[in-house]
């Protein structure tokens, strides 16, 4: 195995339940320090996606190198240096968080028991970890589902909906737990619904769309594919407008007095001294980059028109 290896490639990946065509051929690749976000509506194939990777089920054709290691070839020692959960981690609600979780040490590497507290700690259940596991939080047992995945000491976390049925105080946990993970140098690849989180948590994405992946690449660049937008407000809008539309501004609306258009940045200051040449005087000028929601909706619905490259 070479050190250099990625943490996850996967190639032509597919999976089909009899006539149902799950996974469609999708190619992933989460490079080294990544917090990579992996998107798609309900049903997407997702879920089905994660769960090949992780081993739980077997795809139907193409490959999988997890540090340059083939599950299908070397078996459960592909996954050595990778933890986490799909959907939502289980455990017994009739036994403490702690004695869960050396449970679990005890099956994967007895010495693993030595960590226990550690990651108590670091998810911050150290004072509840001899109460059982029925009586937690929804939150508290998502993040003692991480503290059982970080017993392996990971380089590659993947996380299912890790802040699913939180409330606002536990997502920003998770989120800051999660941003501490990859400040420790694990890589991380984040399946998530909530795409304010994904904008802000991750690097780089990849959007799935009825089993085929439909962009993969960096979030910044993705955002980039689609434009800016300014909006502008002057002191004189039907003579801006006037004055934008032979500028060669794009898509321009006025709203209660207030421009808004697409246009290059060059585009937009040589007509800011078109409009001082005026007298027109300009009271606010915003740039607007998509965001994330926007960009996935254009991806993911029927009829998108977004153009991303290959």
């Amino acid at each position: 195995m070479s050190a250099a290896a990625e943490p996850l490639v996967a190639r032509g990946l597919v999976k089909r339940y009899g006539s149902l065509m799950a996974v469609d051929n999708v190619d992933l690749n989460v490079a080294t320090g990544d917090v990579f976000g992996y998107l798609g509506p309900n049903g997407a194939g997702k879920t089905t996606s994660l769960r090949m990777l992780l081993g739980l089920i077997r795809p139907t054709a193409g490959s999988i190198e997890i540090f340059g290691r083939d599950p299908l070839r070397v078996g459960v020692h592909a996954l050595d240096g990778v933890a986490g959960f799909v959907e939502a981690p289980r455990f017994y609600p009739y036994l403490s968080g702690r004695r869960n979780l050396r449970l679990l040490a005890d099956y994967d590497e007895p010495r693993t028991r030595s960590k226990v507290e550690g990651v108590l700690e670091l998810v911050e259940l150290a004072d509840r970890g001899n109460d059982r596991v029925g009586g937690y939080s929804h939150g508290m047992k998502q993040r003692l589902g991480i503290a059982a995945a970080l017993l392996r000491s990971p380089r590659l976390l993947l996380l299912d909906e890790p802040t699913t049925g939180l409330d606002p105080a536990g997502m920003r946990d998770m989120r800051e737990l999660v941003r501490r993970l990859a400040g420790e140098g694990i890589t991380v690849l984040l399946s998530s619904h909530l795409l304010t989180e994904v904008e802000e948590l991750c690097n780089r994405v990849a959007i799935i769309r009825k089993g085929q992946i439909v962009y993969e690449g960096s979030l910044a660049e993705l955002k980039q594919t689609a434009g800016h937008t300014w909006r502008l407000r002057t002191t004189d809008p039907d003579r801006s407008k006037a004055i934008a539309l032979g500028h060669g501004v794009r898509e321009l609306t006025v709203r209660d007095g207030e421009l808004s258009f697409a246009a290059d940045a060059d585009t937009v200051a040589a007509l800011t001294v078109l409009l001082g040449q005026a007298q027109v005087g300009i009271t606010r000028l915003v740039e607007q980059s998509a965001t994330l929601e926007e960009l996935f909706l254009e991806l993911t619905e029927p009829g998108q028109q977004l153009e991303v490259a290959a």
